[in-house]
Parts: structure tokens; sequence; C-alpha cells
């Protein structure tokens, strides 16, 4: 376990995604696996002997080395590309490194000024989180990602109907963390100001403070009642909202920024591998179903390769943390890169802007 910052000066646990099975590890085989990732991590080629030997500060001969790097392998920590003589790690070995040897790297105070100021010059929720995922790229030249809060994260604020020419009506819903949705409907006839009034009364009284899953359930219910049964306002009250409350509307949407970072990383060099990946940003429902994975996660998580889940991302990782709003979890942002990437940096970079996030939230209600 590891403990990263939460604050540049304080500290809070590290829940890893995971467990390890027990691998049980010599001394010098765990110094020389951490130098291992660290050196490939920072040089993105094959480490071998030698290059363990002058770094790792053991008195060991190559011979010794040799034999760890053997077991090492043989716990299947590491592997040897095509016929190298030296050897990476393997998305296991990059969980027990991760797990139980990396020592996060306090952020520095020039980017913890960048992302304060940068989220705190948003002026509403949708430029916020805009900005949230653009820092995160920019800070860790990967790609930032944040889900928005929406769905049963999202609670009910007030709704609004407007008309408009040839029968069509403006629906404005506002949801309690001050985000706003517009959308026309197309009326079966035409409704009078008065009546698109006191409709929106109506339905405000009724579902303001729910969530948006919520009051979705409950028109279902309306709706299946005989309409006889409902007096004019709840019956046109039904009628516009049905139209606006649907799971499209509902669903948790992600804003993605940098994806053209990836590009410039030599793990993605193979043209369809990026491909993949781009097409997974591009419908996002991997990433919706990921980054909801985390919405209940206390601190940082990291999806290493394969544990994603996405044949789209097994060369990648993806580090995560949620963001809360009045003590309560609204959303996740994160950080997509490759698996050789430098977890001591990411993790604060992405720890510290979930929780910059969730105070500049606070101020814009």
């Amino acid at each position: 376990r590891i403990f990263p910052p939460s604050s540049p000066t304080t500290e809070k646990r590290y829940r890893p995604m995971t467990t390890v099975s027990e691998i049980q590890l010599s001394d010098r085989a765990e110094i020389l696996l951490r130098e291992l990732v660290r050196r490939y991590i920072s040089d993105g080629e094959p480490v071998g002997s030698r290059t363990l030997s002058r770094e790792s500060g053991l008195d060991l001969s190559a011979a010794t080395i040799r034999n760890v790097m053997s077991d090492l392998e043989d716990l299947g920590l590491i592997r040897a590309p095509h016929t190298s003589a030296g050897r990476i790690p393997t998305q296991l070995g990059y969980r027990v490194f991760v797990n139980t040897m990396l020592k996060v790297k306090p952020l520095d105070s020039t980017s913890v000024k960048e992302i304060n100021s940068g989220l705190a010059s948003a002026r509403d929720p949708d430029e916020l989180m805009g900005t949230a995922s653009e820092l995160l790229s920019q800070i860790t030249h990967f790609a930032g990602v944040v889900l928005l809060p929406g769905g049963e994260h999202a609670n009910f604020r007030q709704i609004e109907f407007l008309p408009l020419a040839d029968d069509r009506i403006l629906a404005i819903l506002v949801t309690a963390d001050g985000r706003v949705q517009n959308r026309v409907l197309f009326a079966d006839r035409k409704y009078s100001p008065s009546e698109l009034v006191e409709a929106a009364n109506y339905f405000n009284e009724q579902y303001s403070g729910q969530s948006l899953t919520g009051v979705r359930q409950r028109l279902l219910q309306d709706m299946e009642r005989d309409s006889a049964s409902m007096n004019g306002i709840m019956r046109t009250a039904v009628a516009m909202a049905k139209e606006l409350f649907t799971e499209e509307t509902i669903s948790e949407g992600v804003v993605v920024s940098g994806e053209t970072n990836l590009m410039s990383v030599p793990d993605f060099d193979q043209l369809e591998k990026l491909r993949e990946i781009f097409d997974a940003f591009k419908a996002k429902q991997d990433l919706l179903q990921l980054l909801d994975k985390s919405m209940n996660a206390r601190g940082i998580s990291i999806f290493i390769g394969e544990e994603s889940g996405y044949n789209a991302l097994t060369e990648c990782s993806v580090v995560t943390a949620p963001y809360e709003s009045d003590g309560r979890c609204i959303g996740v942002l994160g950080v997509v890169g490759p698996t050789r990437m430098s977890y001591e940096e990411v993790i604060p970079v992405v720890d510290i802007t979930a929780r910059f996030l969730g105070n500049a939230l606070k101020s814009l209600h």
C-alpha cells in the first residue's frame, strides 16, 4: 500500500484497484524489480542485468542478477520482448510495483496553482468540467477525462416550458449543480403560455430535489395511470416532461481532452492500436462504464491494462479519483495513458484536481 498526498501537505490512503495474490519476494528481488520498472518507465527500453547492477546499488554479480531476473520472469512479473537480452514489466509487474513499491511525489507548487486558478476562473459547471479535463491533459501530457454529474448522481432543481411557433415548446431543465439542458419538444396540440407555466410550477413542486433517475421512474408510473384520473395540469406536465426525461437526457457524459497527446507516445506506435483507443474515446461508452466503477471508491483507483475490461485499453492505464459536492460524490475524473506512465507523478495530479474541482463546484452554487 502507498499513501499519496491528498493535498500538497497532507496524506491519505491509496486504494489499489485489485489485490495482488500473495507474491513473496526477497529483499534483493524487490529492489531489482523496483529499479527495473522505474528504469523502463523512464527510458522505454528493455532493462538488462548490467544496468540493474549499476542502478540498484546491490553488490551482486551479473550472474546473480540474471538469476533473480529469471525468478521474477517465472513469477510473471517481467518478460523479454522479442529476442532482447533485457526485460520489461508485465501488467502483473506494474501492479506489484504500484501496490507495494510506489512512493508518490508531492505535486509541485506551480502545478497546484495552475489547477486551482484554472478551475477558479470557470464561470459555469460545463466550463468547469472542460477546464478540469484540459488541465489533466496539459499537466500529464496524456488524455484527461471527466465524468459529468448526471443520472442518479444529479438532482432535479426546476423545469421551465416556453412556447415556440408551430406547436413547439422549449423545455429548460436545471439540475441542482447548476447545469442547464435545453430541448425543443413537439407537442400534439398548442398550449397557452399560462398552461405551460402552471404545468412547470406543478412539476417543480412535485419533483424538485429528487434525482433525475427518480423523476423519470415516477413519470413512467404516472404515464401508466388512467389519464382520466389526472387533472389538466397533471396531464400537461406529464406530457411535456416525458419527452425531456429520457435515458439519453439523464445519462452521464464524458469530457475528453488531449487525445492527440497519445499519438506521441512510443508505446502506441501501432496505428491500429491507436485507432482502437481513439474509437473508445469517440464512443465514450467504455469510458462511462469504467469511470462509473470508480464512483464509490475512496481516493485514487488505478486500472492497469486488461484490468479495465476493455480491449481498446489493454495497453493503457487509467488513473481516476471521484470528486464531491457538499460531501456527496457526483462524478469521477482521471487520466488515460500508457501502462508505462509515471504513476508517482500522475496520481497527485488526479488527486488534487478532483479536490479542487469539488471546491470550485461548491463556489458556483
